[in-house]
């Protein structure tokens, strides 16, 4: 059933016109609030003591969760069933972080391979080509991780654009680097004209290409018609969605750079995530709450966009990630019965690290009149930094940043008399909190973001593990390639093409 079928859905919007007109100071005041909605799952830690809620509209959250049939939909994921109708898939990416993992051929082909390489002193450069889930994943994952990293050089090319390729090979030896090719279908258009070029220029160089390319796809047969020989393909389930795939082989560069021992590391972090999400009841359960809370905010208080703020320089990609997790997972217009939806589902998706983030647009936060929510990612402690001493203090300038943001957009500061320097305050964000971004936390809270995500669309009723929406746009870019479709476009479209190599 859709949100509103639920029979919570009627009185959780009487409860939001209520809390409408209370102070959210006065909120994060109340008896108990620690202990209410302070959620820890060690090291993880979870603050929505500044958010608009109350022990009854939780109730009453938790209570629109059970009679969704939550539980029974996390069993369906849990054991691997059929649950992406309209692709005909089951959603396998959790299985990647199981233990018994470790045992398969395929990890021991993966493990293999990275150490291969990584031992290879003629290898210099890594260069992952590969776009959306095939290059979001990974490359974030592994600038978070640079402290981990061994000496060679990953680097990640996504857009068709030229200027990607050329500007990551400028100083690159051919010799000396070595591609990897990520797609699911190893049709996708971007990477596969990147590959080319990639080919080409290893020729050029008198390098024989193959020696120096291998592909990581769930159409291994196509890798191999591309001329990517057998052993150099790594392939990996068509049940694992390409947004929820970096535990896959698609995790690859990502074990080149960090090696086999921190990429099973952040695979076990995943996994404790599951563990939790998979036996605990609703009520204590931090990627369920925060899923009701994005329900909440979304659907109840109308908040129509979610910031995603890491104060961790090293996720500044997160965002960006987390953007293409939710987005694309939820950004549907009917439930899984091609209905439409009655409300809107994902919010827009949106960030920055701070404190860079407050130089920019959070001006925008604290006083602009759209209403927002926020995630404030906070590492508690420090990976070790190779700088002169004071660098400790640094951190800690960093945390008490994230902490004042939090307050000052919660409470405000009432200027009447200078309204420009007015503060209405009653911003709502929720702190994310963990030890150090060390592979184990990281894969945890990735995992926690995909779990949010997963059970925000349960509770909408949509599939969250397809992307029909991306298909149009690249029909009509094929269709540019033969100027007889022309006639078929808008007339500025016609003009614009008339323009092209005009040198104008």
């Amino acid at each position: 059933m859709q949100l509103t079928d639920n029979p919570y859905f009627k009185i959780l919007i009487k409860e939001a016109k209520e809390i409408s007109s209370v102070s959210l100071n006065d909120l994060m005041n109340q008896k108990n609030r620690v202990d209410d909605f302070c959620f820890s799952l060690d090291p993880l830690w979870v603050d929505m003591t500044r958010q608009f809620i109350t022990p009854t509209i939780f109730d009453n959250l938790i209570k629109l969760a059970e009679a969704s049939g939550i539980e029974e939909k996390f069993s369906k994921l849990a054991n691997g069933e059929l649950i992406n109708k309209t692709e005909n898939r089951p959603v396998l990416h959790t299985k990647l972080r199981l233990k018994e993992r470790y045992k398969s051929a395929e990890w021991q082909k993966l493990t293999s391979f990275c150490e291969q390489v990584r031992s290879n002193k003629n290898i210099r450069t890594i260069v992952n080509i590969g776009i959306g889930g095939s290059d979001l994943g990974p490359s974030m994952v592994t600038s978070a991780l640079k402290p981990f990293q061994g000496n060679q050089n990953i680097r990640f090319v996504s857009n068709v654009d030229p200027a990607d390729l050329n500007d990551n090979l400028l100083d690159c030896d051919p010799k000396r680097t070595f591609f990897l090719v990520t797609s699911k279908t190893f049709t996708t258009a971007e990477t596969l004209q990147n590959a080319s070029l990639a080919r080409s220029w290893l020729k050029q160089a008198n390098v024989t290409p193959f020696n120096q390319m291998a592909a990581i796809t769930a159409a291994p047969q196509k890798a191999i018609d591309w001329g990517i020989s057998k052993e150099k393909i790594f392939d990996f389930a068509d049940g694992i969605g390409g947004r929820y795939s970096l535990w896959s082989s698609v995790g690859l560069p990502i074990m080149i750079a960090i090696g086999n021992k921190n990429f099973r590391s952040f695979l076990e972090g995943a996994a404790e995530i599951d563990k939790h999400v998979f036996n605990t009841p609703i009520r204590n359960n931090i990627p369920v709450i925060l899923a009701l809370l994005r329900i909440w905010n979304r659907n109840f208080l109308n908040i129509p966009m979610h910031g995603i703020m890491p104060y961790d320089q090293r996720l500044s990609m997160l965002p960006a990630w987390a953007q293409q997790l939710e987005m694309e997972s939820n950004g549907k217009s009917v439930d899984k019965h091609n209905k439409k939806l009655q409300v809107p589902a994902s919010p827009l998706i949106w960030g920055e690290p701070g404190t860079n983030a407050q130089h920019s647009f959070f001006q925008y936060l604290h006083q602009g009149l759209e209403k927002q929510s926020l995630d404030i990612l906070i590492p508690r402690n420090a990976i070790e930094c190779y700088l002169p001493e004071g660098w400790k203090e640094s951190h800690k300038t960093l945390i008490f940043n994230a902490l004042a943001q939090a307050e000052a957009l919660a409470i405000g500061q009432e200027n009447l008399e200078e309204p420009h320097r007015n503060f209405q305050g009653g911003k709502a964000s929720t702190i994310i909190s963990w030890g150090k971004s060390d592979p184990y936390n990281l894969g945890g809270l990735l995992a926690l973001y995909e779990h949010v995500t997963i059970t925000s669309g349960f509770l909408w009723d949509i599939n969250s593990f397809d992307q029909w929406g991306v298909e149009l746009g690249k029909q009509k870019a094929k269709e540019l390639v033969n100027p007889e479709n022309y006639d078929e476009f808008s007339p500025a479209a016609r003009l614009f093409l008339k323009q092209l190599g005009s040198g104008k």
